[in-house]
């Protein structure tokens, strides 16, 4: 069990690092694992401030996580118009939002149990 939780770890840190290497924002992971009847563990959600801007944290969370993980995401969904993609990594699902749609779904309310972390960026 160690070693699958090790695994998301260093997902999740490879999804973070492409986030932030092309300055997305409000980035927030909530932990699923004590709530009952989830599809994946965790849930990475951040945003960007345009359609370009949500496809470059796509692109760079895929480079990255290629590069240092050599995996790829199941599913991918939302592209056409980077409002809102969702990338599925299997036990660790990443949401990239345009602030606008990010506000009118607000998943984080929706998973109110989950534990949140905020991730602090310097810039």
């Amino acid at each position: 069990m160690a070693k699958k939780e090790s695994n998301a770890d260093l997902l999740i840190t490879s999804i973070i690092g492409g986030i932030e290497d092309v300055k997305g924002k409000e980035i927030n992971i909530l932990d699923l694992r004590e709530i009952e009847n989830t599809v994946c563990d965790y849930f990475v959600i951040c945003e960007g401030t345009s359609n370009t801007q949500v496809n470059a944290i796509v692109n760079s969370i895929q480079k990255k996580v290629s590069k240092t993980l050599q995996d790829k995401p199941w599913h991918i969904e939302g592209e056409d118009n980077a409002e809102w993609v969702l990338m599925d990594y299997v036990n660790v699902v990443v949401h990239v939002f345009q602030k606008h749609i990010r506000e009118y779904y607000d998943i984080e309310s929706l998973w109110g149990d989950a534990k949140v972390t905020a991730i602090k960026t310097n810039y």
